[in-house]
């Protein structure tokens, strides 16, 4: 009986969505017909091979579409061999997870892709398997049943744009067959990449420069995008849509709650463009989040666009027509840390007043570090008001976190630097960058580099939308400079900060005043608190006030009958907030300490979280 009704739940949501979802792919494939077909058979056969459990959890979320709009959600993002060596031992550390107040992960990139040649997981060999070394798909979803047994949800990255050269259609595609040389680009000559390239920028300019790369064994060009090994796949071609979809749907049938679409601005290809966010991406999202509403209502997808806040939106769709659930707020991230070598908030209080002005039903993931490096896309033009210039400020940031510039607490190190035009991005954990690291040689102030750590991450902890950790940064890891003794990594500086979790340095959180114990507690402390007041949740009033000093960043959250207050200062002297609210009696959540929001003095590095009932 139960699957009697599932069955015409999924067909009254494939009737709801068919004219939609036919209009959409025919405008794209020109009527393609017999493709849409083929498209529609695998929804519906995936559909069926999803388990009963899926779908009820499918059916429980669709009564409740806004489920991860709360304030309970909090992330994790980590690498499974880094973490734990295989999806078992991940397993095994799910009460470890859960102590940290986590209950959605990110499971960084899995899936089957080549030894050396494998961009960190995102050049995938195999779509339907799990790299040999961290275990089998079928220990992928017995994780995910024993995550859902808690009240965890997965996110896996799902790779859009490409795959390796070992997928086993370009292994076809080198042998000559036409049908899957016709899955990506494929050139006899220069001619049509000449064009290409006079439009379209270069990714990674001096690791990888060009968009093409020339194959001897084919006498072809092959588009490139991003590394030589990672062929670009051809959207324009409805197999390859058909193809991916099946593929992602499959992965999702494993048990996986969050999807999140990798590099998902650059999937479609039109001669004469940047051949960045073309209408047709926007269309394949659209199909993406309809072919997701009719098989599993139940999952989400989440963008990875690299972009200004108010420059993604059109990823989120419209109300009638939504695309992704969720985006990265990635220059918010740049955005934090420049304030921290600044000391100078005025540009992070300047983005967060358009974030704040968005819709709230827009939901962003919030963090501090991530696996990938900083790239400083800063908004330039606001900053030249203030002296700051584009490539001398670069400099300045740059050399701030490499412990370059004098009186500098951090280190890290630089990543894709180029020489020529001074461009580089920054790598490091969250720890080295806040100073931990250089106080743990005696250089620096331990105190108030675990101060500002904290202060940091009640910060993100505050922004509206769901905060992600990443792994290691609540007990305070360093980098890991191992990496430069290792052939298959010494050229690519990210895995500074992707360096294995220390099980032994995560031990010292139970140890009474060590820097584990501080970091571990103090931000658990926030996210126990962020979970328990209704003020976090998005659908609150948020707006950023001015403090009278450029170092003390102010915000307002406000809903129903709470008001929260939240003050930070980012320089390392003792600062006074002039706020001035005269509304009464103000709660500080954190100390518990009670004053008025007039003028308050702010330590060094310090934070408030001042919360009023009416």
């Amino acid at each position: 009986m139960a699957e009697n009704k599932y069955e015409q739940e999924y067909q009254s949501r494939f009737l709801k969505y068919y004219d939609e979802l036919k209009w959409l792919y025919c405008e794209l494939y020109e009527n393609r017909m017999d493709a849409f077909h083929k498209l529609c058979e695998i929804m519906y056969q995936q559909y069926c091979t999803r388990k009963q459990p899926l779908k009820e959890l499918d059916a429980q979320r669709a009564k409740n579409s806004n489920w991860y709009k709360g304030n309970q959600l909090l992330g994790m993002m980590l690498y499974v061999d880094a973490f734990a060596g295989n999806l078992k031992g991940v397993k095994e550390k799910l009460d470890y997870i859960q102590e940290c107040n986590v209950n959605y992960i990110h499971l960084m990139p899995l899936l089957d892709s080549p030894e050396i040649e494998n961009d960190g997981g995102y050049a995938v060999s195999d779509f339907r398997k799990v790299k040999p070394q961290l275990g089998t798909m079928e220990e992928l979803e017995q994780l995910a049943d024993d995550c859902h047994s808690r009240g965890i949800s997965l996110c896996l990255d799902f790779v859009m744009n490409h795959t390796s050269k070992e997928h086993e259609w370009a292994k076809r595609a080198m042998q000559g067959e036409k049908e899957y040389q016709d899955y990506y680009y494929f050139y006899d000559d220069f001619g049509i990449p000449g064009e290409f390239e006079k439009t379209v920028p270069q990714v990674f300019p001096t690791t990888a420069p060009g968009n093409f790369t020339w194959y001897p064994e084919v006498q072809k060009f092959v588009m490139t995008t991003f590394y030589p090994y990672q062929w670009d796949l051809n959207y324009a071609n409805p197999v390859v849509l058909n193809e991916m979809m099946d593929n992602v749907l499959n992965l999702i049938n494993k048990g996986i709650d969050v999807i999140r679409i990798d590099a998902v601005p650059y999937i479609w290809k039109q001669l004469g463009t940047n051949c960045r966010n073309l209408p047709q991406v926007h269309n394949i999202v659209r199909m993406m989040r309809i072919i997701c509403e009719i098989v599993c209502p139940g999952v989400l997808l989440l963008g990875e666009v690299v972009m200004a806040p108010d420059k993604v939106v059109p990823y989120f769709g419209t109300v009638e027509k939504p695309e992704c659930h969720m985006l990265y707020n990635v220059t918010t991230m740049a955005t934090t840390w420049n304030c921290v070598a600044t000391r100078d908030i005025r540009i992070l209080k300047q983005q967060m007043d358009i974030v704040n002005h968005l819709p709230k039903e827009y939901v962003f993931l919030n963090y501090l570090r991530c696996h990938d490096d900083i790239g400083w896309g800063l908004d330039y033009p606001y900053l030249m008001q203030f002296g700051m210039g584009e490539v001398s400020h670069k400099k300045y940031l740059n050399d701030f976190f490499t412990g370059n510039f004098e009186g500098s607490f951090a280190k890290g190190e630089l990543y894709n630097s180029d020489p020529t035009s001074g461009d580089a991005r920054l790598c490091g954990t969250t720890a080295s960058l806040c100073g931990i690291e250089k106080a743990l040689q005696n250089t620096y102030d331990l105190e108030q580099a675990i101060q500002l750590d904290f202060m940091l991450h009640a910060y993100m902890l505050v922004q509206s939308g769901i905060p992600v950790i990443y792994s290691g940064d609540e007990v305070g890891q360093l980098n890991d400079y191992t990496y430069h003794e290792d052939l298959k990594k010494k050229e690519d500086s990210r895995y500074l900060h992707r360096g294995n979790f220390l099980w032994d340095l995560a031990q010292k959180r139970k140890e009474k005043d060590s820097v584990q114990q501080k970091l571990f507690d103090g931000i658990g402390k926030l996210e126990k608190i962020r979970s328990q007041y209704s003020v976090f949740e998005v659908g609150a009033d948020v707006w950023t006030l001015n403090t009278g000093d450029t170092s003390i960043l102010g915000i307002v959250r406000s809903y129903q009958k709470e008001k929260l207050i939240a003050l930070f200062n980012f320089s390392e002297f003792d600062k006074t907030a002039f706020i001035y609210q005269n509304d009464g009696i103000y709660t500080d959540l954190i100390s518990g300490a009670e004053m008025q929001a007039n003028e308050i003095k702010v330590p060094k590095y310090g934070v408030y979280w001042l919360l009023k009932k009416d």
